[in-house]
């Protein structure tokens, strides 16, 4: 199954009022020196300081109440964590999420303030979140393959639409996939001369080889600063949809995200997490090459960095 359009638009009318229309900003001096007109979708002025709310709160708003009572499981590595933490706690239900050990301990401090149980493992995420959900009768909230999630995810390809209506590229974050879908197919279907390419790290392209093999890959390993982009797996339904709505995915270094960060913090004066930053991290590259003079949105996923994190890349 593959979203619609009217489902993306049903999400942006559940969630609205509940998650911010996030600023589109322009950078003229880092677009002058790609030859493009660079604009940036400022999702890390998100509530939570992601994109995440929207998938969230897109779940939350379309279950039943006895869902909600039962109380809510996920897994995460920070930012689905806060939005969740964040969103049940809105609607007046628990949740727990399984973060890893090695989580940064600013976003387990976050979900913990936003309402969140969090339990951590160094053992598999997903493999604890379901024992959690067996054991306890919770209602799981995947993080990202869900169409009612991605849904909402795609709400930020409907506000750039509207924004940077003339917009030949899109680069769109990938880690699971659900936002790449969302935004992909929001746009696809409104605009199907519109490229959109997905950017994931070299150190955690589930999606990449997913997209080779045709079919969800599991990860032994995964090794990168940007831990929002590291689920070790592809889902079924965003692989789907990346195949279907997604002109290609490109993989980028962590020293390439990391110049990206610094350029956003120094010339766009925009504080992006790293997983946030590769967006812009495939254009400097030259991994993704836009045609001359176009109009460039690249999607600046969020923008929380721990500052251990920060210093180092500074």
């Amino acid at each position: 199954m593959l979203l619609e359009l009217a489902d993306i638009e049903r999400a942006r009318d559940r969630i609205g009022g509940r998650v911010s229309v996030t600023p589109m900003m322009s950078s003229a001096t880092v677009g002058d020196d790609l030859g493009v007109r660079l604009h940036l979708k400022a999702e890390l002025f998100q509530k939570t300081g992601s994109f995440k709310p929207r998938g969230v709160f897109s779940k939350l708003l379309s279950m039943d109440s006895a869902a909600l009572a039962r109380g809510l499981v996920s897994l995460s590595a920070g930012n689905h964590a806060a939005a969740l933490a964040y969103g049940a706690t809105a609607v007046g239900a628990k949740a727990t999420i399984v973060m890893p050990a090695s989580a940064m301990p600013s976003k387990v401090e976050a979900t913990r303030r936003y309402g969140g149980e969090v339990v951590q493992t160094a053992g598999s995420l997903l493999d604890t979140c379901l024992a959690l959900q067996a054991e306890r009768d919770l209602t799981l909230v995947h993080p990202f393959d869900d169409l009612a999630v991605m849904a909402g995810q795609g709400t930020v390809g409907l506000e750039i639409s509207e924004q940077a209506p003339e917009a030949g590229l899109v680069v769109v974050p990938v880690g699971g996939g659900g936002l790449i879908s969302g935004v992909a197919a929001a746009i696809k279907l409104q605009h199907p001369s519109v490229r959109v390419v997905g950017v994931e790290p070299e150190g955690a392209d589930a999606m990449s080889r997913s997209l080779d093999q045709g079919t969800p890959v599991h990860l032994d390993r995964v090794d990168t600063i940007a831990d929002g982009l590291a689920p070790p797996f592809a889902g079924e339904h965003t692989l789907r949809h990346v195949q279907r709505f997604a002109d290609e995915v490109v993989r980028v270094t962590d020293g390439e995200i990391a110049d990206a960060v610094r350029v956003l913090i120094q010339r766009c004066k925009l504080g992006a997490e790293p997983s946030g930053a590769a967006s812009l991290a495939a254009l400097l590259s030259g991994k993704v090459r836009p045609a001359a003079g176009s109009t460039v949105v690249c999607v600046i996923s969020g923008g929380n960095i721990e500052p251990s994190v920060l210093k180092q890349l500074l």
